[in-house]
């Protein structure tokens, strides 16, 4: 499969498919939210260590083009380090995202803008910009590994990294997920039962006996 097959293929599957599919996929944070709800993400990943610093951020931006994600550990949650200028920069380099570990600000702005914005809240004060740039290495936000040239993927619930390999090897059993779980919704806003479609009884059974079991749907 391609990279721009896979990266296809992505756009149409949510995070939960994903996850559920691979648990070796890394899920980021959940304190990082969408400024604008209702948008995703799909690209790759260019990363910058801002250390309380708009430096690596600037940088970051000039390096990163169409179809990345730029990934930046602020270093702080005290002040923002990118606001309007800098995710409009960001959209107008064709970026698909901008996904900050900190702050952001101008946040009415950055709503309206059609490339999406993530971060772990909203400051109107930023950082100075005085500080040796840190790119393309890799991050840890809150234990969880970020590395230049990941794929990322986000929506509403959250936000997966992994390497290419890890995503292909997901990507099959997460549309088979997506188009189980279509169907039985279909099925319950019919007026079935959850569980009809869950073998729920056998497996609390399992559970008192205290033998090996797991929920599943038939």
């Amino acid at each position: 499969m391609t990279t721009s097959t896979l990266l296809e293929r992505l756009r149409e599957l949510s995070t939960t498919s994903l996850v559920d599919a691979a648990s070796t996929l890394r899920v980021l944070p959940p304190g990082l939210r969408p400024v604008a709800p209702g948008g995703g993400l799909v690209g790759r990943v260019v990363t910058a260590r801002a250390n309380r610093d708009l430096m690596s951020v600037i940088h970051g931006l000039r390096e990163s083009g169409r179809g990345d994600v730029l990934v930046v550990d602020a270093g702080g949650e005290d002040r923002a380090v990118a606001g309007e200028l800098f995710c409009t920069e960001a959209q107008r380099r064709g970026l698909a995202g901008l996904v900050i570990a900190g702050r952001s600000r101008d946040t009415a702005t950055v709503a309206r803008l059609s490339m999406p914005v993530w971060s772990t809240g909203f400051a109107p004060n930023a950082y100075p910009a005085k500080a040796l740039p840190e790119t393309g290495i890799d991050l840890v936000l809150e234990g969880v590994r970020v590395r230049p040239g990941d794929l990322i993927v986000g929506d509403d619930d959250g936000l997966v990294v992994g390497s290419e390999q890890e995503f292909a090897s997901a990507v099959d059993a997460a549309e088979a997920i997506e188009a189980r779980e279509r169907d039985l919704q279909a099925r319950l806003l019919d007026g079935s039962s959850l569980f009809d479609a869950l073998n729920y009884d056998e497996h609390l059974a399992a559970l008192r006996e205290g033998r090996s079991t797991a929920l599943a749907f038939g």
